[in-house]
């Protein structure tokens, strides 16, 4: 049944964090902290405040980043370079995921709402490296961060991905939202399962769920 639903796919589009490496590794939490220290600075204000900003901005834009462009005018470049200068110590190579992703047919693409230089230093680490077609990062849909739609669009349009020959691969429910919408088969990684109706399949082990699409 799984296998039917996704015998149109020829496109394949992978999240990155916690997505293509397991959740345990905790990379965002490095992540989060540098973002905080990076907004205590920006705006000289109190960790407490930094945290509370990080989060409302993330609620409200899509990304912390977002957040600060919009509201405060912030130059992208340095926030992307700080906020992912971090330790990739606990990431192993997967060689079972390399094979179950190198088998899909068709064009494999990883976006993600981070850098596209960030994104390739955890495939290296990852031993995912030259599996796939293309590496995106939000700069490639110029800042504007998943869930947009639009931002979605743009590095489709640079993937070569057409959407209702694709599918989504995603740990955060709501980014998979635009991808539905855009008739895409939609996959929720995550250890528990979300009840949404834009939501078609979860699993918390992608290497056996990808290795039940290709015969």
């Amino acid at each position: 049944m799984v296998q039917c639903d996704f015998s149109h796919v020829r496109g394949w589009v992978f999240d990155l964090d916690n997505t293509l490496y397991p959740p345990q590794a905790r990379l965002f939490d490095q992540i989060e902290q540098r973002m905080t220290a990076f907004v205590m600075d920006a705006l000289n204000v109190t960790r407490p405040e930094a945290d509370r900003l990080r989060h409302a901005y993330w609620a409200e834009y899509g990304t912390t980043l977002a957040g600060l462009m919009q509201i405060h005018g912030l130059a992208p470049e340095r926030y992307l370079h700080e906020v992912h200068d971090i330790s990739l110590d606990h990431l192993n190579p997967d060689p079972d995921l390399r094979a179950r992703i190198t088998a899909l047919p068709g064009r494999r693409i990883v976006y993600t709402n981070g850098s596209a230089d960030y994104a390739q230093r955890v495939l290296a680490a990852r031993g995912l490296d030259g599996v796939f077609d293309g590496v995106f990062g939000v700069e490639d849909a110029d800042y504007r961060p998943k869930p947009q739609r639009a931002a979605f669009e743009a590095v489709f349009a640079r993937g070569g991905i057409e959407p209702l020959e694709a599918a989504m691969f995603e740990d955060d429910p709501r980014n998979l939202a635009a991808p539905h919408a855009m008739g895409m088969r939609t996959v929720h990684v995550a250890p528990s399962p979300a009840d949404a109706p834009h939501i078609h399949h979860h699993t918390d082990d992608l290497p056996g769920f990808l290795g039940r699409l290709v015969a």
